[in-house]
C-alpha cells in the first residue's frame, strides 16, 4: 500500500461512543462509578491478601495478581474515555495512544493466563487434593504467577513495536473508545498483512488455547464432582470453584461475542459496548464474585479490623 504524503503520528481521534448529550452523561456516570469501584475493590483484595496471613494460600495470591492487573486495566482505559465524555475532547497523542495499546494488551493478556493459572489451581485442589499441598507449592505458585506477566509483557512488547511502525493519513479517526489494534490497523496506510497474521496467531496462542485448557480443567472438576457421593461434599467442592468459573464465563463471553458475530454496519457500536463490558464491568465484578459468601474474605476483614483496634488501645 502506498505511503500516505501527509503522514503523521502526532494526533488520533478517538471517536468513543455516538450518544446524545443525554446518554452521555449517563455513560459518564456509570462509567465513573465502575472506575472507582474497580479501584477500591481490587486494592482492597489486594491489600487483605498481603495483610491476612490465613489469606497466604495459592488461590488468594493468583486473585491478588488478577486484581493487580484489573487496576491496570482499567486505568489504562478508562480515565480517558470519561475525559472525553466530560470535556468532548477526542483528541489523544501518539505516545500516549501507544501507552495505551501496550498496558492494554499487557493487562488483557494478563487476566487471561491468570485465569488459566486459576484453573489449574482449582484442578489440583479438587481432584488430587491428597498432593495439592505437594503440587502446589511456593515454587509452583510463584512461577504460575510470574510465567503470566513475563508473556504478556512480551506480547505487549511485540504489538506495540508492531503498531508504532505504522503509517497514518490526516484525518486519523479510531473508531473505538480507546487506542484498539484492530481499528488502528484499519486506518493505517501502510500494509498490515503480516501484523493481521501475528494477530491471529496471538488470538489462537494467547486467547484459545488458555480457554481450552480452562474449560479442560473443568471437564474434569466436574466429572470428579459427580463422583463424590456426599451432597455436602459435592455442593463444597462445586463452591471452592464457582468464582472462577463466574470470572471466566464473564471476562470470555463478550470476546466470544466480538470474534463469533458477523461484521456488519452499526456492529461497530456494539463491539465498542462489548469491550467496555469486559473492560469496565469484568474488573468491577471480580472482587465481589470472591467475596460473596466467602468466609476467608469476611474473617480476614474481622481480623485485621480487631487487630488495627487493639493497636490503637
Amino acid at each position: 500500500m502506498e505511503e500516505c504524503h501527509n503522514s503523521t503520528k502526532n494526533k488520533f481521534y478517538i471517536s468513543a461512543f455516538s450518544f446524545p448529550q443525554t446518554g452521555q452523561c449517563l455513560l459518564f456516570t456509570a462509567v465513573l462509578l465502575m472506575y472507582l469501584m474497580t479501584i477500591l475493590g481490587n486494592t482492597t483484595i489486594a491489600l487483605l491478601v498481603c495483610l491476612a496471613p490465613e489469606l497466604h494460600t495459592p488461590m488468594y495470591f493468583f486473585l491478588s495478581n488478577l486484581a493487580i492487573s484489573d487496576i491496570i486495566h482499567v486505568s489504562v482505559t478508562l480515565p480517558k474515555l470519561l475525559s472525553i465524555l466530560l470535556t468532548h475532547d477526542h483528541w489523544m497523542s501518539f505516545s500516549a495512544c501507544m501507552t495505551q495499546v501496550y498496558f492494554f494488551s499487557l493487562s488483557a493478556g494478563c487476566d487471561i493466563f491468570l485465569l488459566t493459572s486459576m484453573s489449574y489451581d482449582r484442578y489440583m485442589a479438587i481432584c488430587k487434593p491428597l498432593q495439592y499441598s505437594l503440587l502446589m507449592s511456593k515454587d509452583v505458585c510463584l512461577s504460575l504467577a510470574l510465567t503470566p506477566w513475563l508473556i504478556s509483557i512480551t506480547n505487549a512488547t511485540i504489538n506495540v513495536l508492531a503498531t508504532s511502525l505504522l503509517s497514518f493519513c490526516l484525518p486519523q479517526n479510531v473508531d473505538h473508545f480507546l487506542c484498539d489494534q484492530k481499528a488502528l490497523y484499519a486506518i493505517t496506510t501502510s500494509d498490515v498483512t503480516s501484523r493481521s497474521i501475528l494477530m491471529l496467531c496471538q488470538d489462537v496462542l494467547l486467547v484459545s488455547v488458555p480457554f481450552l485448557l480452562i474449560m479442560t480443567s473443568y471437564v474434569f472438576i466436574i466429572s470428579t464432582i459427580l463422583k463424590i457421593h456426599s451432597t455436602e461434599g459435592r455442593l463444597k467442592a462445586y463452591s471452592s470453584c464457582t468464582s472462577h468459573l463466574t470470572t471466566v464465563i464473564l471476562f470470555y463471553g463478550p470476546i466470544i461475542i466480538i470474534y463469533g458475530k458477523p461484521q456488519s454496519e452499526g456492529s461497530q457500536e456494539l463491539d465498542k459496548l462489548l469491550t467496555l463490558l469486559y473492560t469496565a464491568v469484568v474488573p468491577m465484578l471480580n472482587p465481589f464474585v470472591y467475596s460473596l459468601r466467602n468466609k476467608d474474605i469476611f474473617n480476614a476483614i474481622k481480623n485485621i479490623k480487631s487487630k488495627i483496634e487493639h493497636d490503637l488501645h
